[in-house]
């Protein structure tokens, strides 16, 4: 206090500083105020005022105070650390920082000095600088659980997630009523793969601090990760009743009703979200892919270019997955995958994790989230259980869960090992597969299922290869390969593909010959179909029917008289709107038939009810097709200009049935349109490929098992000498 006070002026000063005390600012700033008009140069009551200023929000007003007060004791650390926080609220990091720092230099114990500097730091993006500086406060002040929680959280930002829990649990056992730690907490565990552990966290957040919208969208994350859809969804609209505004919560909201079969209601939340936050990471592509789900054909050109402009641009607009659904052009895709992968999948900073030496038995592994009764594994089995173990042993890296079913139980027989590594970091996942010393890792999802990209962003493979579930380029500098067949990628298109190709011989697709087709006689009439007339077929997803395809699908109809089409029932919307659009095209609604969800063998059997199965452009048909070519059913395609356009084509050739591939919509309408009226000639399809399944390349799963090995071979053996990755050709083996 100043020397000149008087003793009425001191009993004022410690009167304001008990009211400060309980809380009744107004009060306290009028007697320092009072104090400050008898004696302008009272340091305390200068300083006290800046802290009220402070305190009633009034940022400016106490930055102002204080420094009145510095310049009459400018070696005061409080009275700078004070300064600090006060422009930290006004956003000033970078003064705030300097005060912060001012305030060290005169009291290089000043702990709260370090913790707060670490904050304003970090806010501006020096986390590492951040970081030293909590971890002087922790080292100066262990009981200090903000700096703790600080530190963790520093450590989060710069992925050192085992340091991060550790200082969290710091934290938290000083302060287990603090809402944010436990946020935090869960934010940790969640990227340790660990979201049970997360979601209790979050459960302890909302109890103590139920209006942090934050707290209710992480919970919902955690929920979505432990696949209870329904309480994510719950969990994200509360933080939406708290902040309407919560991009993220509009985000996986809308993910969570996909995955939920919601499209139309994840559609409203991707179209609020777009009109709150339009340059949200691919909010505006996962729309556009949500309206292709629900066949919400309104605008869908002016969406398409739009987006197509902002992936030309480099913008993070469009999920590759989605994209392959609409787009026709192969450097566009690459380009998708390219910025994708760098915002969502950069390649790892620490040094890559890489075996010493290559092995004589080639260690392949298998990455994949799918080892169930899916797509990708129904097509794969076979290939496991027939792999060569006197040249290769095969593991499976699981990131997915068992569904307990007969297919679970066969590839678990198929593989020398599996390991589950659903519930581990990616660095520790990558840190396993390196310890195994697997020489080939090869990705079976890509962009798309239950996948571990970042994984293979770690490294831990010397050989690393894209295969069979995402049809395209993963634009990613850490996959070497892509294994294709020269239909799927002519010898033209290599430059669209980050991968060297391995191209097959034959097809690229693998197949199951052991997939059982049910002995059932399905009745036309027990599927809801006309005794007679012609049945042309599509059991496709209804994101790959777009409106040009429809288009020609319409005028099929009504050039084949009694014909229907007989498409695979997807959510409700899709049904409605593609009834409506047949409807627009002068096509009755009736000759639209949606077939139910079956089991596979079943699935496969009801084929025989179809005549043909027309396919979807710019996206193919791949699994379906397989399942109506083995099944018996003729498919037609229409070649496309990208991988997955030009799928089926690769299946015909390979089955072959090259007379089914047309390189226009002109061709494809005239030969569906002939095939249904020459009955004498679609039989004869059907007799040839009812022969050339047993004799053809597609469904000879030892051929293309010796393929495939053979590419792994010449793949190894690059490497073996030393050299580095490159475009390989797999040639015919003896006899084939």
């Amino acid at each position: 206090m100043s020397d000149k006070m008087t003793p009425k002026a001191e009993e004022a000063l410690i009167r304001a500083f008990a009211l400060h005390r309980d809380g009744r600012l107004s009060e306290a700033q009028l007697i320092y105020q009072a104090v400050v008009n008898e004696d302008p140069a009272h340091f305390d009551a200068l300083h006290m005022l800046g802290i009220v200023a402070h305190q009633m929000r009034e940022s400016r007003l106490a930055v102002t105070w204080i420094d009145r007060a510095i310049a009459v004791n400018p070696s005061d650390a409080t009275t700078h650390y004070n300064r600090g926080l006060a422009l930290a609220a006004l956003q000033k990091f970078g003064d705030a920082t300097a005060s912060y720092g001012r305030a060290i230099t005169l009291n290089p114990n000043y702990a709260e000095a370090y913790c707060s500097r670490g904050a304003a730091l970090q806010t501006q993006g020096q986390i590492a600088e951040a970081l030293s500086d909590y971890h002087k406060a922790t080292t100066l002040n262990p009981n200090y659980a903000n700096a703790w929680h600080n530190q963790g959280a520093a450590q989060y930002a710069l992925h050192h997630y085992e340091e991060a829990r550790n200082s969290l649990e710091r934290a938290i056992a000083l302060n287990n009523e603090d809402a944010e730690a436990h946020n935090s907490m869960g934010a940790v565990l969640y990227a340790l793969k660990q979201p049970f552990e997360a979601l209790a966290h979050y459960d302890l957040a909302v109890r103590l601090d139920a209006g942090d919208p934050k707290i209710w969208h992480n919970r919902g994350v955690a929920l979505l990760e432990l696949k209870r859809l329904e309480d994510a969804v719950v969990s994200f609209d509360r933080a939406l009743s708290l902040d309407p505004k919560c991009a993220e919560a509009l985000f996986d909201r809308a993910v969570a009703l996909n995955k939920l079969g919601r499209p139309e209601e994840a559609l409203a939340s991707y179209t609020t979200l777009v009109r709150l936050d339009p340059g949200f990471p691919f909010a505006e592509g996962l729309l556009l892919h949500t309206k292709m789900l629900c066949s919400d054909w309104r605008d869908i050109e002016a969406q398409y270019a739009a987006v197509t402009a902002k992936v030309r641009a480099r913008k993070p607009v469009m999920e590759p997955f989605s994209y392959q659904g609409l787009c026709d052009n192969e450097e566009d895709l690459k380009v998708c995958a390219e910025v994708y992968a760098a915002h969502k999948y950069p390649a790892s900073s620490s040094e890559p994790l890489r075996p010493a030496l290559p092995h004589d038995r080639i260690r392949i592994g298998y990455l994949s989230g799918e080892f169930r009764n899916q797509a990708t594994s129904i097509l794969m089995a076979e290939l496991f259980e027939l792999h060569d173990r006197a040249r290769f042993q095969v593991f499976a890296f699981d990131n997915g869960v068992s569904d307990q079913s007969p297919l679970r139980a066969r590839l678990e027989k198929a593989f020398d090992g599996m390991v589950n590594i659903s519930g581990m970091s990616d660095k520790d996942a990558a840190s396993l597969i390196h310890r195994e010393e697997i020489d080939i890792l090869v990705n079976l999802n890509g962009y798309f299922g239950d996948g571990r990209q970042d994984v293979f962003a770690h490294r831990p493979s010397p050989i690393q290869v894209n295969y069979l579930g995402f049809p395209g380029t993963l634009g990613a500098e850490y996959l070497d390969y892509l294994i294709a067949d020269e239909t799927v990628i002519p010898e033209a298109s290599r430059a669209f593909y980050t991968e060297n190709i391995a191209w097959l011989r034959d097809s690229y697709q693998v197949n199951d010959r052991q997939r059982v087709i049910a002995d059932k006689e399905f009745s036309r009439a027990a599927l809801g179909l006309p005794a007679d007339g012609f049945v042309f077929c599509c059991f496709n997803n209804p994101y790959k029917i777009t409106p040009s395809t429809f288009d020609v699908w319409a005028r099929i109809l009504r050039r084949v008289d009694k014909s229907v089409l007989w498409l695979l029932k997807g959510n409700a919307a899709a049904v409605r709107n593609l009834r409506s659009e047949a409807q627009k095209r002068d096509i009755d609604q009736s000759r639209l038939i949606f077939a139910d969800h079956i089991p596979l063998a079943d699935h496969l059997a009801r084929h025989r009810a179809a005549d043909l199965f027309i396919d979807t452009l710019p996206y193919n048909a791949h699994t379906t097709a397989s399942d109506a070519l083995w099944a018996g059913l003729p498919v037609l395609t229409c070649t496309g200009r990208t991988f997955p356009g030009r799928v089926a084509s690769s299946l015909l050739k390979a089955v072959g049935l090259p007379e089914l591939i047309t390189t226009n919509h002109e061709a494809y309408e005239d030969l569906a349109a002939a095939l249904a009226g020459d009955a004498a000639r679609l039989t004869f399809l059907k007799q040839k490929l009812s022969e050339n399944r047993a004799t053809m390349p597609l469904f000879d799963t030892p051929r293309f098992t010796r393929n495939i090995e053979e590419a792994f071979l010449q793949m190894h053996a690059r490497y073996k000498a030393g050299l580095s990755p490159d475009h390989i050709r797999v040639t015919p083996s003896p006899g084939q």
